[in-house]
C-alpha cells in the first residue's frame, strides 16, 4: 500500500477515540458543501482531530445563501471548507465576496473545494477575497485535509490577535496625532491625560506630574486640576493621588489598585508620572498599549519625535525604511490634479522574486530588496516618491521627463550584490502617466498594476504603459466570462461539423466537431476570442467534455442510419492537466458505444511544446485504447522533430497558413515537406483551408491524403450535416 493509499485509507476509516474528553473551548469549523456526504466524510475524517489542546466542532450549510445566513449570526467560525459549485457554477465565489464584502469578515479562513478540477476561480478572485487554499476533493485526504486546517487555523489564530493589536495600535495612532504639533507643555500633558483615558476606556480624570529642579510639579490634567498647574504636588486636594504618584516615581513602576492606574514616564533622568482614576481594571491589552503611547511621550515631551516614532510603525516598510503600501495610497492621491500632470508613475516588478528567496534563502532576498532601495535611492534623488507597496513591488513618482522605461532598465540592468551573492534581475514595469493619475489612490495604484500585469504576458518589451481602454477590456472580458458561463449553463452553446474528405475517392470519411456561440442577434463569437477566455476562467473542460459527448452522440446517431464516420474532437491544454481526462474519455465512448477509432482527438503543436512529456503520456494512453491522434496546425510554431518522433500520432493537419497561397510559386514549400515527412513517418496527412480546386489538385498530386474546407463544405450545424453525409458518405 503506497503512502497515497494509507492516506485514503485514513480518510475513510478514521478511529474513534478510545475515550470522550469533555472541552470547553473549540475550534469552529463551517462545512458548506450540496452533498450531505461530503459533509459526513470530512466530518469523519477528522473526528478527534486536535489542535493546540482544542477540538474541532463542526456546523453545516448546504448552499451559498445558507453559508451567509448562518456566517450573518455565528462570527466565531475559524474555518469554512466551501464548496465552489452548488446551486450555480460560481455559489461558491459568490459566498467568499459576501463574506469578506458584505459581512466584512477578513479573519474567517476560507479553503475552497471542488468535485470539478478544472473548475479553477480566476487567480484576481483568490487574491482580491483572501482565500486561504484551493483544493480538489479528490485530493483531500485526510493527512491533507488536517494539514489545510492546521495552516487555516493558525492563520485565524494570529488575524484574531491582529486585530485586537490592530485596534489598540489604532487608538494610540490616534492618540499621537491629537497631540501632533501641540507646543504648550500645559496643553500637551492635557492632551496627554484625555488620550490615555481613551486607551484605557476610563473617565478622562487625571493629572500629569513631572520632576524639575524645583521638584515635582503639576504640568497638567483634567478640570480637577487645573487650578494646580504649576504647584508642588503636595497641593492637591486628592491625597490618594497625592499617594500613588509618590509610590509610582519611588518604586520606579506601575501602579494599579481597583480606584485607580499611574504611569511612570522615564527617559534618561527625567521622570514624570500620569495617574488616571478607573471605573473598571484595564486589560493587560489596555495596559500595553497605554505603556506604548507613553514610552513615546516620555522622551522629555518631544510630540514630534513621538509622532514620527508611531507614523514609521504604521506607515513605513520596516524592512527598508521606505514608505509602504498604506502610505503610498495616502500620498499619490496629493498628486492627481491638473498641475501636477507631468508626473509619471513606475511600478517595479521584481521578475521570480520567490525563486530566490526559495533558492538562496530569505536572508539574501531582503539583501536584495535593500540593495534595489540603495540603487533607487541613488540614481533617483529627484523622485518625489519611492515606496514598497507589495513583497517584490516598488513604486516610484516622478517627473516624466526625467525617467523613461528605457533608462530605468539601463539603472537597473547591472547585477544586484546581496551578501556574497552577484545577482542579474530582471524586471517588469507598470506604468501610468499624470493624467490618469486619481484622486482616490488605490484607483491610482489599480491602474498602475493592470499596466503590470499586461506587460508581464508581454515577450518582448517588459513594461506598459495604462490605458482607460485596458480597464474597459478587463471589464469587457469579466462579462463576456460570465455570460459565456450563463449561456453555457443555459445549453446555449452549440456543436457544428466540417466534413473531411478522402482525397482518393471524394467521399466524407470524418468531420471535425466546432464549437460555436451565437449571439441573440443570431451572429456567433468566434472561438477564437472565447476559447481562451474560458481557458482562463476555469470552463474549458467541462466545455470540452460537452463537445465531447455531442461529437459521440452525432457519431452514433450516423452509424445508426448507416454511416460510420470518424469524428475530430479538439483537446486544450487545461484537459491534459486533468488528471481523470484520460479515464474521462474512455468512460464516454463506453456510455455511448461508440468504438474508440471512431474518435480522433485533435492536439495543436503548441500543446505538446507546452507540457511534451505530460502530452505524450497521455496520449500513448489514448491511442492504446484504439483513439486516433491528429496532430493540428503543425508547422506553424517551434514543434521539435525529436518529439514529433515520440508523439503517438495517426496524422497530420496541414494548416490553412501553408494552402491558402497554392498554386502560386514556392507556396506549397511547406505543404510539401509536411507530406513527405507524413509518408515517411507512415502517417496520413489531411490539409485544411482548401478552397479552390487548384489547391486541390496541387495538394492531391504532393500525396496529400485527406482534405477539409469551404470547397467541400463549411462548418454545418447537424440537420445540414445529416443531409451532407447521406449524399457524400460511402454507406456501410
Amino acid at each position: 500500500m503506497t503512502e497515497t493509499d494509507r492516506d485514503d485509507f485514513l480518510f475513510l476509516q478514521e478511529d474513534e477515540p478510545e475515550q470522550e474528553v469533555q472541552h470547553c473551548e473549540f475550534w469552529d469549523v463551517l462545512i458548506v458543501d450540496d452533498d450531505p456526504e461530503i459533509h459526513s466524510v470530512t466530518q469523519l475524517a477528522l473526528s478527534g482531530v486536535l489542535f493546540w489542546d482544542k477540538p474541532l466542532r463542526f456546523f453545516h450549510a448546504y448552499s451559498g445563501k445558507e453559508t451567509i445566513d448562518f456566517l450573518s449570526t455565528h462570527s466565531n467560525i475559524a474555518v469554512v471548507l466551501l464548496d465552489v459549485v452548488m446551486e450555480t457554477d460560481d455559489a461558491g465565489l459568490i459566498a467568499v465576496q459576501k463574506i469578506r464584502e458584505t459581512l466584512n469578515n477578513h479573519n474567517i479562513r476560507i479553503i475552497l473545494r471542488t468535485g470539478q478540477p478544472g473548475y479553477a476561480p480566476e487567480e484576481q478572485v483568490i487574491r482580491e477575497y483572501d482565500i486561504n487554499d484551493y483544493k480538489t476533493k479528490t485530493e483531500l485526504t485526510r493527512s491533507k485535509l488536517v494539514t489545510s486546517l492546521v495552516a487555516a487555523i493558525r492563520s485565524y489564530e494570529q488575524l484574531c490577535q491582529l486585530e485586537v493589536q490592530s485596534l489598540g495600535l489604532e487608538k494610540v495612532i490616534s492618540a499621537s496625532k491629537s497631540i501632533l504639533g501641540i507646543t504648550d507643555i500645559t496643553d500637551f500633558s492635557n492632551a496627554v491625560v484625555t488620550q490615555l483615558a481613551d486607551i484605557l476606556a476610563c473617565p478622562a480624570l487625571g493629572v500629569l506630574c513631572g520632576q524639575n529642579e524645583q521638584g515635582l510639579l503639576v504640568l497638567g490634567g483634567s478640570s480637577d486640576y487645573q487650578g494646580h498647574i504649576g504647584t508642588g504636588i503636595e497641593q492637591l486636594d486628592n491625597g490618594r493621588a497625592i499617594h500613588q504618584i509618590q509610590n509610582c516615581l519611588t518604586q520606579l513602576k506601575l501602579q494599579v489598585t481597583e480606584f485607580d492606574v499611574t504611569f511612570l514616564l522615564s527617559e534618561n533622568d527625567q521622570k514624570a508620572a500620569v495617574f488616571l482614576e478607573i471605573i473598571n481594571t484595564p486589560t493587560e491589552a489596555q495596559l500595553q498599549f497605554a505603556e506604548i503611547f507613553l514610552t513615546n511621550v516620555s522622551v522629555g515631551f518631544d510630540n514630534i519625535k513621538l509622532f514620527n516614532n508611531l507614523r514609521n510603525s504604521a506607515f513605513k516598510d520596516a524592512l527598508t525604511g521606505l514608505s509602504n503600501r498604506t502610505d503610498f495610497v495616502e500620498r499619490v492621491a496629493l498628486f492627481a490634479n491638473n498641475s501636477e500632470q507631468s508626473n509619471c508613475l513606475f511600478l517595479v516588478d521584481i521578475s521570480q522574486f520567490s525563486d530566490i528567496n526559495n533558492g538562496l534563502g530569505q536572508d539574501i532576498g531582503n539583501l536584495l530588496l535593500k540593495s534595489v532601495v540603495t540603487r533607487l535611492q541613488e540614481e533617483l534623488s529627484s523622485a518625489k516618491l519611492l515606496a514598497r507597496i507589495g513583497a517584490d513591488v516598488f513604486a516610484i513618482v516622478i517627473e516624466k521627463s526625467l525617467l523613461e522605461p528605457m533608462r530605468l532598465n539601463e539603472i537597473l540592468n547591472v547585477p544586484f550584490r546581496a551578501g556574497e551573492h552577484l545577482l542579474p534581475i530582471n524586471f517588469t514595469f507598470g506604468i501610468c502617466e499624470g493624467q490618469y493619475f486619481h484622486s482616490s489612490g488605490l484607483q491610482t495604484l489599480k491602474s498602475a498594476y493592470i499596466a503590470l500585469n499586461l506587460a508581464k504576458k508581454k515577450p518582448q518589451l517588459n513594461f506598459e504603459f495604462y490605458h482607460p481602454e485596458m480597464e474597459e477590456k478587463m471589464t469587457w472580458r469579466l462579462g463576456i466570462i460570465r455570460q459565456l458561463r450563463q449561456d453555457f449553463s443555459d445549453n446555449k452553446l452549440k456543436v457544428w461539423y466540417q466534413p473531411q474528405i478522402d482525397f482518393k475517392n471524394l467521399k466524407m470519411i470524418g468531420c471535425e466537431a466546432l464549437l460555436r456561440w451565437p449571439t441573440s442577434d443570431g451572429k456567433f463569437i468566434s472561438p477564437a476570442v472565447f476559447v481562451p477566455l474560458a481557458e482562463h476562467a476555469g470552463l474549458i473542460i467541462d466545455i470540452g467534455q460537452w463537445v465531447l459527448e455531442q461529437a459521440c452522440i452525432q457519431q452514433k446517431y450516423l452509424e445508426s442510419i448507416g454511416y460510420k464516420v470518424r469524428m475530430a474532437v479538439n483537446v486544450s491544454v487545461p484537459q491534459f492537466r486533468d488528471p481523470n481526462y484520460v479515464q474521462q474519455v474512455k468512460n464516454t465512448l463506453k456510455k455511448y458505444g461508440v468504438e474508440p477509432h471512431y474518435l480522433e482527438l485533435e492536439v495543436t503543436e503548441s500543446i505538446v511544446m507546452d507540457e511534451p512529456e505530460v502530452v505524450i503520456n497521455v496520449l500513448t494512453e489514448l491511442k492504446e485504447f484504439g483513439i486516433e491522434i491528429a496532430i493540428d496546425d503543425f508547422g506553424t510554431g517551434f514543434s521539435s522533430l525529436s518529439y514529433l518522433q515520440k508523439l503517438p500520432i495517426n496524422r497530420i493537419k496541414i494548416d490553412r497558413a501553408f494552402v491558402k497561397d497554392i498554386p502560386e510559386k514556392d507556396a506549397g514549400a511547406i505543404a510539401e515537406l509536411i507530406v513527405s515527412l507524413g509518408k515517411k513517418m507512415n502517417l496520413k496527412t489531411i490539409a485544411e483551408g482548401i478552397e479552390t480546386q487548384d489547391q486541390a489538385d496541387y495538394l492531391i498530386n504532393l500525396g496529400c491524403d485527406e482534405a477539409q474546407g469551404f470547397m467541400y463544405s463549411k462548418p454545418l450545424p447537424v440537420e445540414q450535416l445529416i443531409e451532407f453525409v447521406k449524399e457524400n458518405s460511402i454507406s456501410t
